[in-house]
């Protein structure tokens, strides 16, 4: 039953003396069954009942008609009785009553004050879910419009050099717009790695225009932190553009995309059935621009980069510490 039904001024007063008439019924008829002594032992429960459906009020009104009532027909002599002992039993009567009164608008004070409060939390963490997406969105925005200007850029150059630069600078600003779209899921939940992997790798295979490339990603629900989510998926997404460029430029190809933990660590492993590296290859002496992105970002995690020949082709393995739960 919804109390605020009744604490409108006609319901209130209205089931103040419906729970009275009960009351008053139910004692009389059990009039005969109850010892002397016991003229208030159904008018507590109404007030009570009525204090807290109705509010203040119509608790008052139950209790003055069911003090009246017991002090006419079961206190003292029958009528108003004027005598010290019905004074003394009306004066507990109106310490009991007051104190349940109390009791009970004060719980129903505060648990209003909740109530609303826990709404007006709910709408600022709607309203706060809100501004995130939208900031999400324009930060998406204007690191799209930075890839089209280069893009824009590389297109008026003249020097091939220099167009390649700004096309390779277009592309991976481009990645991370799309990273930074993709970081949430639609309700504003923090995007599963697997999903996130999928979607991300699926458009640069399309970018690379690469229907002969088979990409498995393996189930892994980790919900990316903010602060990792970025640098793992590019360093995702330079392994696949590596493996495309050189694992198997001219020929079908598989990559196999794993995400686990391994105690406190996360390790991320990109393996492809490709040549694989040349012997003693050292990424961290690689000249290549794709590869000192990554060791940067490798950085920015605190982690560890490698990559090793597989027999065949290459296993790019990225570790480094998991993130501390929030």
């Amino acid at each position: 039953m919804n109390p605020d039904l009744f604490r409108r001024p006609p319901f209130g007063y209205g089931l103040a003396i419906c729970i009275w008439l009960t009351a008053l019924g139910i004692r009389m008829a059990l009039a005969d069954w109850f010892p002397p002594g016991f003229p208030y032992l159904t008018f507590f429960p109404a007030v009570v009942v009525v204090a807290y459906f109705a509010g203040l009020w119509p608790a008052i009104l139950t209790a003055v008609l069911s003090g009246l009532s017991a002090w006419w027909f079961w206190i003292g002599a029958p009528g108003f009785d004027w005598s010290l002992a019905t004074g003394m039993a009306l004066a507990f009567y109106v310490f009991v009553i007051a104190v349940d009164i109390f009791f009970i608008i004060g719980m129903n004070s505060a648990t209003d004050n909740l109530r609303r409060e826990v709404a007006r939390n709910a709408a600022l963490a709607e309203s706060r879910d809100l501004l995130l997406k939208e900031v999400q969105h324009r930060v998406s925005n204007n690191i799209q419009v930075v890839s089209a200007l280069l893009r824009l850029e590389a297109g008026m150059s003249k020097d091939p050099a220099a167009r390649r630069a700004l096309s390779d600078a277009s592309a991976r600003t481009a990645m991370i717009a799309n990273v930074q779209r993709s970081l949430l899921d639609a309700d504003g939940a923090a995007a599963p790695f697997d999903d996130l992997a999928r979607r991300l790798v699926c458009d640069a295979l399309n970018a690379a225009g690469r229907t002969d490339v088979a990409v498995v990603v393996e189930e892994a629900r980790h919900a990316l932190t903010a602060d990792e989510a970025t640098p793992v998926v590019l360093i995702l997404l330079e392994c696949v553009n590596n493996a495309l460029e050189h694992a198997f430029p001219d020929r079908p190809g598989r990559i196999h995309v794993r995400l686990y933990e391994q105690g406190a660590e996360r390790r991320l492993e990109v393996r492809d059935d490709g040549a694989g590296p040349p012997p003693g290859f050292d990424p961290a002496k690689g000249r290549s621009l794709g590869l000192r992105i990554v060791l940067g970002l490798t950085d920015q995690l605190h982690g560890r980069f490698s990559i090793v020949d597989a027999a065949p082709g290459a296993l790019c393995v990225l570790s480094y510490p998991k993130p501390a739960a929030h």
